[in-house]
C-alpha cells in the first residue's frame, strides 16, 4: 500500500474523533512530514500554548511507527507524568486510528506486558533491547538507553529554567541526548520559552557566555497566536475577545512569551537592563597645561566611585566577589564603565592566599580605570581585607585611598534606591563590555524578596549611591526660563562692580 502522507494521517484521525483540521495543524503536519522526508534531523517546533503541538506530535510518532514499526522513540519532558501523557496518547491512537488497525492486523501487540503506562513494544520484525517508545522525566538516568527518535516535549518550564543553575542543569541533561540518539536519528524539541535566556531562543545571549544560540543549527518552525497582520492563526479557538482577555488575566510578559514565543522573563523583574543606554567609547587620560582631565569621548568626567563587595566565592558557585565603578560627567549622567567578577586561582593559593589574589585582582582594575579611591564592603569577609588592599597598593605607587564602609540597609532597599531614579530618567550608561558579564543577568531576573543572584548589583548600587547628585550646568545669568522670565533664585543673576582702575 502506498505511504500515506502525515497531513493526511492526521485528518483521518481527527475526522475518526469527530473534529476537523485545524489550518495551523496541517501547517504544523506538513512541515514535519517535509523535514522528515528531506532529512533534517534536528527540528524545533515553537507554537503558542494550547495550540495542540504535543497532540500532534503525537500523532507524528503513530505515523512513524506505522511506517517503520522498528523505530525506538524516547519522550523526555519537564516531569514523568507528562512524558506519559503522550505514551498513553500515543497508544489509544494507534489502538483506534482506522489506517493503523488495517495494517497486517494493527501494531499492538497480545502480551499485556509491552503495553504498559510509561512505555510500550509494538509488533516488530527486531529484536530489540528498547521499546518502541519510552516516556523520561528530564531528570531521570537515560544512560543505556538507545532510541531512534528523542522528542523533548516541554522540557523547559520554570521548574526547569527560572534560575541560573537550574537553566545549566537543564542543558548538561539535553546534551545527553548525543549519548541516546542512534546515529541519523532525529531529535524534536516542541514547546514555548519560559525565560529571556530560553533554549529556543534564536539570538545568543553573551552576558551568559553565549556565543551561539543552544539551537543554533536546528530548523526551526515558529506559529505564535497572531500572525504578521496580527490576525488569530485559530480563530475558531481564539478569537480576539478570548485574546484580549488572555491578555488581561496574564500581563503583557506571559503573554508574548507564552502566546507570542518571545523570550522573555514570565515573572517581570523589577530592573530592566533594556533601559541602560551602551556606549563603546574607553577612558582616555589626559594631562595639558598643569592640568589632568580624564575623558569619556567628547565628554569630562568630573567623579568616580568604585566599590567593592569581596567574596571567596564565584559567579558560578557561592556569592561573587564583584568590583565595580561608576563615572559622573558634567551634565549629571552616570557611566558604568567597568564590573568585574573576581575569582582566586587554587593553584596559587600554595605561594598566594586567595585575599592577596583578590586584592591585587582588585589593584589592577584602580590602575586600568584611573581610581583615585575604592570604597571596601567592610560586612563579613571585608573587615580583614582594608590592610591588606592598602599594602598591596602602596607596593605599586598608586595613589587610591581605601574606604571602608559597613552596610547596615537591606540589600533590596539599597538597590531599589540605588536604580530606580537613574534607569526611569534614562541617565545609566553603561560599557558594552558590561553587557558580556552576570551584571545584566542579575538585573533582569532580580527581585525584590528573592533569592536570586545580586552581587554585582550590590557593587553597582554602592556605586552609584556614593555618587553626588549633580545637576546640569547653570544658564548664564541674563539667560531667561521658557516663559521670558528671569532667573528667581537669590545670587543667580550676575553683579557688576566699579572701579576706579585704568586700562
Amino acid at each position: 500500500m502506498k505511504p500515506i502522507n502525515f497531513d493526511v494521517f492526521a485528518a483521518v484521525w481527527n475526522n475518526h474523533q469527530g473534529q476537523k483540521t485545524p489550518e495551523v495543524h496541517v501547517e504544523i503536519a506538513r512541515w514535519l512530514a517535509d523535514r522528515w522526508q528531506t532529512g533534517d534531523r534536528e527540528l524545533l517546533l515553537l507554537a503558542f500554548r494550547n495550540a495542540g503541538k504535543s497532540t500532534l506530535v503525537g500523532l507524528f510518532s503513530a505515523w512513524l511507527l506505522s511506517r517503520d514499526p522498528n523505530i525506538r522513540i524516547m519522550v523526555l519532558a519537564a516531569d514523568l507524568a507528562l512524558a506519559r501523557k503522550m505514551v498513553r496518547n500515543v497508544k489509544r491512537i494507534i489502538e483506534r486510528h482506522p489506517l493503523i488497525v488495517g495494517l497486517n492486523g494493527g501494531l499492538k501487540p497480545a502480551r499485556a506486558d509491552q503495553w504498559a503506562a510509561d512505555q510500550f513494544t509494538v509488533n516488530r520484525t527486531r529484536e530489540l533491547r528498547d521499546p518502541s517508545m519510552l516516556a523520561k522525566g528530564i531528570g531521570a538516568n537515560v544512560t543505556g538507553s538507545r532510541a531512534d527518535v528523542v522528542i523533548c516535549d516541554d522540557v523547559e518550564v520554570p521548574n526547569t529554567s527560572d534560575t541560573l543553575p537550574k537553566r545549566e542543569d537543564l542543558r548538561e541533561r539535553l546534551d545527553e541526548i548525543d549519548y541516546v540518539l542512534a546515529p541519523g536519528g532525529l531529535q524534536l524539541y516542541i514547546g514555548t520559552p519560559h525565560t529571556y535566556y530560553s533554549i529556543y531562543t534564536g539570538d545568543p545571549r553573551p552576558e551568559t557566555g553565549e556565543e551561539k544560540p543552544y539551537l543554533d543549527d536546528f530548523k526551526r518552525l515558529e506559529l505564535p497566536l497572531l500572525d504578521n497582520k496580527g490576525q488569530s492563526r485559530w480563530p475558531e479557538r481564539f478569537p480576539q475577545q478570548k485574546i484580549d482577555a488572555i491578555k488581561r488575566r496574564t500581563g503583557p510578559n506571559k503573554f508574548q512569551s507564552q502566546m507570542m514565543l518571545r523570550p522573555v522573563n514570565v515573572a517581570e523583574g523589577r530592573l530592566d537592563p533594556d533601559r541602560l543606554r551602551p556606549y563603546d567609547d574607553d577612558l582616555n587620560y589626559i594631562e595639558a597645561n598643569n592640568e589632568a582631565k580624564l575623558m569619556l569621548g567628547a565628554r569630562r568626567l568630573v567623579s568616580a566611585s568604585c566599590w567593592w563587595d569581596p567574596s571567596f566565592g564565584s559567579p558560578d558557585k557561592g556569592d561573587a566577589s564583584v568590583i565595580a565603578c561608576i563615572f559622573t560627567d558634567e551634565e549629571g549622567d552616570y557611566w558604568l564603565h567597568a564590573v568585574r567578577y573576581m575569582e582566586h586561582d587554587p593553584e596559587l593559593s600554595a605561594t598566594t592566599d586567595e585575599a592577596t589574589q583578590l586584592c591585587r585582582q582588585a589593584v589592577d582594575f584602580v590602575r586600568e580605570n584611573h581610581l583615585s579611591s575604592v570604597t571596601l564592603e567592610t560586612n563579613g569577609l571585608g573587615r580583614f581585607l582594608p590592610g591588606l588592599l592598602r599594602r598591596e597598593l602602596q607596593g605599586t605607587g598608586l595613589q587610591c585611598a581605601v574606604i571602608e564602609k559597613a552596610s547596615h540597609r537591606a540589600k533590596d532597599l539599597r538597590i531599589i534606591d540605588a536604580f530606580d531614579a537613574v534607569l526611569a530618567a534614562g541617565r545609566l550608561h553603561a560599557h558594552r563590555n558590561v553587557f558580556s558579564t552576570p551584571f545584566v543577568t542579575e538585573m533582569r531576573e532580580w527581585r525584590p524578596g528573592t533569592k536570586a543572584r545580586d552581587d554585582g548589583l550590590d557593587a553597582v548600587s554602592g556605586c552609584l549611591l556614593s555618587e553626588p547628585v549633580r545637576l546640569p550646568r547653570l544658564p548664564s545669568p541674563d539667560a531667561k526660563d521658557i516663559k521670558g522670565r528671569a532667573n528667581w533664585r537669590p545670587g543667580a543673576d550676575g553683579f557688576k562692580a566699579k572701579t576706579e582702575f585704568s586700562v
